[in-house]
């Protein structure tokens, strides 16, 4: 193996297609891939809890909850291609500083272009928007296929590299390879 793609899952519909981008990516260059998932405790906040009593939170059934998504996820995209090492894992903490902190020394972040937030009007969601702006690689951004539209994805690719930036967008070429 020759490189490392990070790719960051959240049980939506778009994080498979972006778990199965980067399985795809992983097998043209040779490189592993981490599928990512992080969790976060619930908000239990907003109010005046005076006398009241919070039921205590069982981290284990969070975790587990956790492995679940990335599992479903897994299972959603399909198997993995032949030699792709993938490394399941499952982080406590907010989203985009996950996946930022996986991404450190990665080759390439990949991520949907939005999960379950709230906003459903926006392009790109708040840990997509996040990752392109503070990413330490180059963030491909796979964005909800439209009804109709066949395996060919327009892609939005950010770089630190400003050669890089201005192929802004990749293409699967004739030859099925993703290129600028």
């Amino acid at each position: 193996m020759t490189g490392r793609i990070v790719v960051g899952v959240d049980g939506s519909d778009v994080s498979a297609t972006a778990l199965r981008w980067a399985l795809e990516e992983a097998r043209l260059r040779g490189a592993a891939v981490d599928v990512v998932h992080a969790w976060h405790y619930p908000y239990v906040g907003g109010g005046d809890f005076t006398g009241m009593t919070m039921p205590a939170i069982d981290e284990s059934q969070l975790v587990a909850a956790a492995h679940e998504v990335l599992d479903h996820a897994m299972s959603a995209a399909g198997p993995a291609p032949e030699g792709v090492a993938v490394e399941r894992i499952v982080t406590c903490g907010g989203e985009a500083a996950v996946l930022l902190d996986a991404a450190e020394g990665a080759d390439l972040l990949v991520v949907g272009s939005r999960g379950h937030g709230g906003f459903a009007g926006l392009l790109l969601g708040s840990v997509s928007q996040q990752c392109v702006h503070h990413s330490p690689c180059p963030v491909v951004v796979v964005p909800k296929r439209s009804r109709g539209s066949d395996e060919r994805h327009q892609l939005w690719c950010h770089t630190h590299d400003v050669v890089a930036r201005s192929h802004a967008a990749l293409v699967r070429s004739s030859s099925g390879r993703y290129g600028t």
